[in-house]
């Protein structure tokens, strides 16, 4: 069976889609990249805006007759009924087991079925196949809190940790086969651990002490997580701990945070920045931001902006908020309108794209490590910095899947050209 697996969303949806797919080939099925080409169609699905659900929903139509839809992850488990015409619906407590209950569901043949999937060995006993030089691993699910504008306690449970052992075996073979970057991803990454008497700290240490992996990254972090005794871990592993933190503000307001039921204010907020700044060189913070929720005055808006600009991020995500059924958001009073959060929206990206031009203006001149992800249909490379710089070199002159120092040269495009340099030229 050939089966095109449709990811939207967060990094965690895409870390459970490549494991969805490992399954399937283990299974003694095909992953295709053209949806038009396959027997089946797994749609993993996101929810964290309405635009988000809108894909979600355009995704899962079939493209032919004939074509199975099979759907999991989050808006389908909130919003089900807007998937009933697909052919199964896998919730998200089973995604894991997605495979085997299609398998199982429409008749089909596989030798693994009723196989055991667990991470450590369903890599041991197939060859990892690698569309990417970084690899995404889960290492928790769920929350416990309940911010007002989200919907993923509802999605995804409460929160629950992997075993510590189980990710370091799992990383420990993402690089015996070649994987040069992992990056730990989850609901609430900075979590890690709370369910296991045990921290995201000492899961970075066992991985980095006991793996051989080159580069270990960090995916979102909720800033009443991070740990400033964390910051120590950067200088001990120099080199292999990327200099990136995604750090969750949502809003520059106080007030706006309160109504958000967020669980630090702007103040708590700079002080974990300013400690970050000092202990990693050159560190890369970039944040989540929402413009438009409900209540939200024009001072509240101005003094958002006004602290993102001081915050002077070297990237950020900005959503306009949409109200999600379900939320305490989506009844509060004093929604805004639609005109109002688009010119706040732009008032926001102007602030965050400028800041994070300025960032990567200051890193013109420097060499950093580059991990060189693949050549363009031009010749020209791509890859990323431990900063999360994106990184253009000319054809021919790096090999893909290699790590190596080049010089940031100048501004080019969303990135910045970068001129591979020896060792010794440093």
């Amino acid at each position: 069976m050939r089966v095109h697996i449709h990811t939207l969303g967060c990094r965690l949806n895409q870390a459970e889609s490549e494991q969805i797919a490992q399954q399937f080939r283990l299974a003694g099925h095909e992953i295709v990249d053209d949806a038009r080409e396959a027997d089946l169609l797994v749609v993993n699905t996101c929810t964290v805006t309405g635009e988000a659900g809108r894909k979600s929903r355009r995704a899962a139509r079939p493209l032919r007759p004939g074509l199975r839809v099979v759907v999991t992850g989050c808006h389908s488990e909130v919003r089900p009924e807007e998937f009933r015409t697909t052919d199964l619906i896998v919730p998200s407590a089973d995604k894991e087991r997605l495979p085997l209950l299609v398998s199982e569901r429409f008749g089909l043949d596989g030798f693994a079925l009723g196989a055991d999937f667990r991470p450590d060995a369903r890599l041991a006993v197939y060859p990892l196949v690698l569309d990417k030089t970084r690899a995404f691993v889960k290492i928790q699910d769920g929350c416990n809190l309940s911010c007002s504008f989200c919907l993923t306690t509802i999605a995804r449970g409460e929160a629950r940790s992997r075993p510590m052992g189980e990710i370091v075996r799992e990383v420990a073979l993402l690089a015996e086969q070649g994987c040069r970057e992992v990056v730990l991803t989850g609901v609430h990454t900075g979590s890690y651990g709370y369910d296991r008497d045990s921290d995201l700290g000492r899961l970075i240490e066992r991985i980095l002490s006991e793996t051989a992996i080159p580069r270990l990254r960090l995916s979102s972090l909720e800033p009443w997580n991070f740990k400033l005794d964390w910051l120590d871990l950067w200088q001990r592993f120099e080199g292999r701990l990327c200099r990136h933190l995604h750090m969750s503000l949502q809003s520059g307001s106080d007030a706006v945070l309160r109504r958000m039921r967020r669980a630090y204010n702007t103040r708590q907020f700079a002080a974990k920045v300013t400690a970050a700044r000092a202990a990693i060189p050159d560190v890369a913070i970039t944040t989540d931001i929402i413009v438009g929720f409900p209540g939200e005055s024009e001072a509240e808006h101005a003094e958002s902006l006004a602290f993102v600009r001081e915050m002077a991020f070297a990237g950020a995500h900005i959503f306009t908020f949409s109200p999600r059924p379900g939320t305490r958001a989506a009844t509060m009073p004093d929604q805004i309108d639609a005109s109002t959060k688009r010119a706040r929206h732009a008032a926001m990206r102007a602030v965050t794209t400028a800041s994070a031009t300025a960032y990567r203006t200051a890193m013109i001149g420097e060499s950093l490590p580059v991990l060189w992800e693949q050549a363009r249909p031009d010749g020209t490379a791509t890859g990323l910095t431990d900063t999360y710089l994106r990184g253009y070199a000319p054809p021919g002159s790096v090999e893909v899947n290699s790590i190596g120092p080049a010089r940031l040269c100048f501004l080019y495009e969303d990135g910045l050209w970068a001129e591979p340099v020896a060792a010794g030229e440093l």
